[in-house]
């Protein structure tokens, strides 16, 4: 009677155990990768002193209702071919104004004004060409005792409007 006996052959030369082995070697590697991202660029847009923000968030409603009570309001366009922003307000007796144009995203586009209003309450400033994107503007009088803000999509809006909530 004879008897078959198959070849012996290691686990490592097997295919079995090591395509088993590549999924969770797989998601190892990918982890890796993910944490160095997390840790080597943080988000910027989050803030250390939470609380702080939320106060002066607070102190910012209230220069809302000062705006509404002086019954403010500012309208501004800016014209592309000419580079030119030009606005007016309804009240003459406001003194210069801080406009601040403040990109969605990107700080270091940010855009910072002192219009003089005429007798009529008309101003105008030069202004580079804008970027197409979305403005968060701000116009607040100059010792900061009122505001008014809003969102304007130029060039889909040519115009803003800003009123007191």
């Amino acid at each position: 009677m004879t008897t078959l006996t198959m070849p012996v052959t290691p686990w490592w030369k097997q295919r079995w155990p090591w395509l088993l082995a590549a999924g969770p070697a797989i998601v190892a590697v990918g982890s890796i990768y993910t944490a160095y991202l997390a840790m080597s660029a943080p988000d910027a847009l989050v803030v250390g002193d939470y609380y702080k923000q939320g106060k002066a968030i607070n102190q910012d409603l209230r220069r809302d209702h000062v705006a509404s009570q002086m019954g403010l309001s500012v309208a501004l366009g800016y014209d592309a071919a000419s580079g030119t922003l030009s606005g007016r307000i309804n009240r003459k007796d406001t003194g210069p104004l801080l406009l601040h144009l403040s990109h969605a995203t990107l700080p270091e586009k940010d855009i910072k004004l002192v219009l003089v209003p005429d007798a009529n309450g008309m101003f105008s400033a030069n202004l580079p060409l804008l970027e197409r994107s979305r403005w968060i503007v701000l116009v607040e009088g100059q010792k900061r005792e009122w505001r008014l803000a809003g969102a304007w999509s130029w060039p889909a809006q040519r115009g803003i409007a800003l009123l007191p909530d």
